[in-house]
């Protein structure tokens, strides 16, 4: 790699590396497992830096295959991790702290792509084409898990609805 090549790949490591792995975090939950798989999309995009044309979207599909892979190889023993409660509680934040964690949970008890599409489209505030680039499928079957993920949302947390968290059919289209 020459040093041009090096600074530009230095730059957009600096740049978006806070952004990919909230990402993943959003898309495992642990940020321990979330940093691995920042770190291996990276090393995958450096080996290809000179061919990829759009190295944030190469990123987030190759966190989120990793990811997948991973849950295809976990045995079927389910766990979920949850983290302990903080020692002091904060009085003022303590409902979006709960909602946050609320929707934590919920959204890990959703099949992988659907959590994959929530959180892009929600989180990542991505619109719908670039969901479905980095996920490589269509717009249609992003728009399809959208929906299927949101119902499936209200009904395991409808706490999370009624208290405004999850965005309406017609919000989610807009």
């Amino acid at each position: 790699m020459d040093s041009q090549a090096e600074s530009e790949f230095r730059e957009f490591v600096d740049s978006r590396s806070l952004a990919l792995r909230r990402t993943a975090y959003a898309l495992t939950g642990d940020l321990d497992v979330a940093e691995d798989l920042v770190q291996g999309a990276l090393v995958k995009l450096v080996r290809k830096w000179h061919k990829v044309d759009n190295p944030e979207a190469y990123v987030r599909r190759t966190i989120y295959n990793d990811r997948a892979t991973r849950w295809r190889r976990r045995s079927l023993v389910r766990e979920d991790s949850v983290e302990s409660t903080p020692d002091r509680p904060v009085a003022d934040a303590a409902g979006e702290v709960e909602a946050r964690l609320d929707l934590r949970q919920a959204l890990l008890r959703l099949a992988p792509r659907q959590r994959a599409v929530i959180v892009l489209r929600f989180y990542e505030d991505l619109a719908e084409r670039e969901v479905a680039e980095v996920l490589g499928c269509s717009v249609g079957t992003v728009r399809s898990q959208t929906a299927r993920a949101l119902a499936r949302l209200r009904v395991i947390a409808p706490e999370l609805a009624a208290d405004a968290a999850l965005p309406t059919p017609e919000e989610a289209s807009a």
